[in-house]
C-alpha cells in the first residue's frame, strides 16, 4: 500500500492507537497534536489521507478542514469526533470530508473507512491525471501551425472554448476538424464533463436516431432494456457530431428541436429528457450548397452555425509542412522506439512541393509509413516516399541551349511516359483496368506499355506475388510497384 497518512489529534494515545494500526496495515503516518502543525504539515509535504479530531485546542477540527481543502482540494480528509450528531458529520461533509469516525471507535471501523477514503483518493487522482493527459493530448498546443490562418484559428479557440454557442466546423477531409472540436472541450469551462463524439456519415440512417436518443425497453423488437442515447452520454458536456451533412431530414428536424427546446424524447419513451449539452458540428460539405438544393433546413444550419471555423487545406498553409513533418517524424520515432530520423533534402524537398490533397492526415500516414519501413536508416530518402509524393512533381524538362549538346527527346519523352503510367496505377491501387481508365487508354494498351518501360507485371516479393495471385483470383488484376508500398 505504502500511502502517507497524517492524524491530528490532541491526544497521545489516539494518535499511537491509530498510528500503530494503521502502520502495521503498511500505511506510513504522521501525526501533528494541534491544528497549526497539521496546516503547516500539509503544506510541506504530500499526503494520501488526513485523520482529523473534530475537538482541538486554539484551533478547532472545522477551521483546519476549512484550511486543508483549500490547500489541497483533492486530499481526503476523515473526521474524528466524540459526539455522536448527525447535525455534525452533515456539516463536516458539506465542508469537504469525505467520511467521519465516532469515539470511542472499533480499529476495524477505522481500517474499513480508510480503505474507502483511499480508494476514494486513488479514483481522484487517476481522473486528475488522465483530464491532464487529455488536455495534454488535445490542448491548443498540440495543433501544429505557425502560418497566419492556423493563428486566427487558436485565438478563436481560445475566445469561444468556454461558450456555450454552437459551433460550426468546416473544411476539408483530414484538416483536422474533430481535433479542433476536443481542443474546444478540454480548453473550456466543460472539459472535466463528457466529450461524446457521433460520426453521422458512418452510421445508417435507420440506426442513428437511436445512437443520438437512445430507447426505452420494448420500443423495438430488440429492445430488451432502457439504452441512453449520446445525447444522454454527452450531459453538461460535448456533443460532436462529425459528418453533419450527410444527416437525413428527418432526423434534422429532431436535432434542431434539441437544440431549441434542450430536451428529447428516447425511442418508444413516453417522457422527456432534459440535456445540457453544446454541440459542435463539422463537415467538409457546402452545406449552404445543400440548403439551396433543399438537402439541409435553413432553420438548422442557422442554429448550427453560431460560432464559424472554416478549417484551411494543407497547401494553403505550406509554410506549416516542415513543422508538422518534424513533429510526425519525432512522434513515430518515439512511438516505434527508434531513434530520431531525419529526410534527405531531397526527400524533404518532394514532401514540400506535394499539393496534400489529403491535408494533414495524408503527410501523417506518409510520415508514419515512412519511419515503418526504414528502421535501420537515419536518413529517409526518396525512396522512403510514395511514389505519387514523388511522381507530381514529374520530370524537369531539359532547356534546348544554342551551341549546346542536347538531349534525347526519345529518353526524356520515355521518363515522362513511365512516370505517368506509375502516377496513374498508383492512383488505380495498382488496378490495371481502372489505371488504364484514368489514362483513357485500352488496358492492352497499357500492358504493352508497362512491358515496353520495364514497369514490372508481378511483384518480385512472395508477399507481393502471393496479393497479386490473391487479385488475380478475384479478377481485379493489380500489380506490384516494387518501389512503392500500397
Amino acid at each position: 500500500m505504502n500511502e502517507k497518512i497524517l492524524i491530528v489529534d490532541d491526544d497521545d494515545g489516539v494518535r499511537q492507537v491509530l498510528g500503530e494500526s494503521l502502520q502495521d496495515a503498511g500505511h506510513r503516518v504522521s501525526s501533528a497534536e494541534s491544528g497549526e502543525k497539521a496546516i503547516a504539515t500539509v503544506r510541506e509535504e504530500a499526503f494520501d489521507l488526513v485523520i482529523l479530531d473534530m475537538v482541538l485546542p486554539r484551533v478547532d477540527g472545522m477551521a483546519v478542514l476549512k484550511d486543508i481543502t483549500t490547500l489541497r482540494p483533492e486530499l481526503p480528509v476523515i473526521m474524528i469526533t466524540g459526539y455522536a450528531s448527525v447535525e455534525t458529520a452533515i456539516k463536516a461533509m458539506k465542508m469537504g470530508a469525505v467520511d467521519y469516525i465516532v469515539k470511542p471507535f472499533r480499529m476495524e471501523e477505522v481500517e474499513l473507512v480508510v480503505g474507502k477514503a483511499l480508494e476514494r483518493s486513488h479514483l481522484r487522482r487517476e481522473n486528475v491525471y488522465l483530464r491532464r493527459q487529455l488536455e495534454t493530448t488535445y490542448g491548443v498546443h498540440n495543433i501544429i501551425g505557425q502560418s497566419p490562418l492556423m493563428r486566427r484559428i487558436f485565438a478563436l479557440i481560445e475566445q469561444v472554448a468556454s461558450s456555450r454557442s454552437t459551433v460550426l466546423i468546416t473544411g476539408p477531409s483530414g484538416t483536422g476538424k474533430e481535433l479542433v472540436a476536443r481542443a474546444l472541450h478540454f480548453n473550456g469551462d466543460r472539459r472535466d464533463r463528457p466529450f461524446v463524439s457521433v460520426n453521422c456519415g458512418g452510421i445508417p440512417d435507420s440506426l442513428l436516431e437511436d445512437e443520438l436518443f437512445g430507447h426505452v425497453k420494448g420500443a423495438f423488437t430488440d429492445a430488451v432494456a432502457d439504452r441512453p442515447g449520446r445525447f444522454e452520454a454527452a450531459d453538461t458536456g460535448t456533443l460532436f457530431l462529425d459528418e453533419i451533412g450527410n444527416m437525413s431530414m428527418s432526423l434534422q428536424i429532431k436535432l434542431l428541436r434539441v437544440l431549441q427546446e434542450r430536451e428529447f424524447m428516447p425511442l418508444g419513451g413516453t417522457r422527456k429528457v432534459q440535456v445540457d449539452v453544446r454541440i459542435i458540428a463539422a463537415t467538409n460539405i457546402d452545406l449552404k450548397k445543400m440548403m439551396e438544393e433543399g438537402k439541409f433546413r435553413e432553420d438548422l444550419y442557422y442554429r448550427l452555425n453560431v460560432i464559424h471555423m472554416q478549417l484551411p487545406s494543407l497547401r494553403e498553409r505550406c509554410e506549416d509542412v516542415p513543422l508538422l513533418i518534424h513533429h510526425f517524424l519525432n512522434k513515430y520515432c518515439r512511438e516505434m522506439n527508434v531513434p530520431t530520423k531525419r529526410f534527405a533534402p531531397e526527400a524533404l524537398k518532394a514532401l514540400m512541393e506535394f499539393s496534400w490533397p489529403g491535408n494533414v492526415r495524408q503527410l501523417e500516414n506518409v510520415i508514419e509509413r515512412a519511419v515503418a519501413l526504414s528502421f535501420s536508416k537515419e536518413e529517409l530518402g526518396p525512396e522512403d516516399l510514395p511514389r505519387e509524393i514523388l511522381d507530381e512533381g514529374m520530370v524537369e524538362m531539359p532547356v534546348l541551349h544554342v551551341g549546346g549538346d542536347g538531349f534525347s527527346l526519345d529518353e526524356v519523352l520515355a521518363n515522362y511516359e513511365q512516370r505517368m503510367l506509375y502516377q496513374a496505377l498508383e492512383h488505380a491501387g495498382w488496378v490495371k483496368t481502372r489505371a488504364a481508365e484514368l489514362l483513357k487508354i485500352k488496358r492492352t494498351t497499357l500492358i504493352e506499355k508497362m512491358k515496353r518501360l520495364g514497369i514490372p507485371l508481378k511483384g518480385t516479393s512472395e508477399r507481393a506475388a502471393g496479393a497479386a495471385s490473391s487479385a488475380e483470383a478475384e479478377g481485379s488484376e493489380r500489380v506490384t510497384d516494387p518501389g512503392a508500398n500500397n
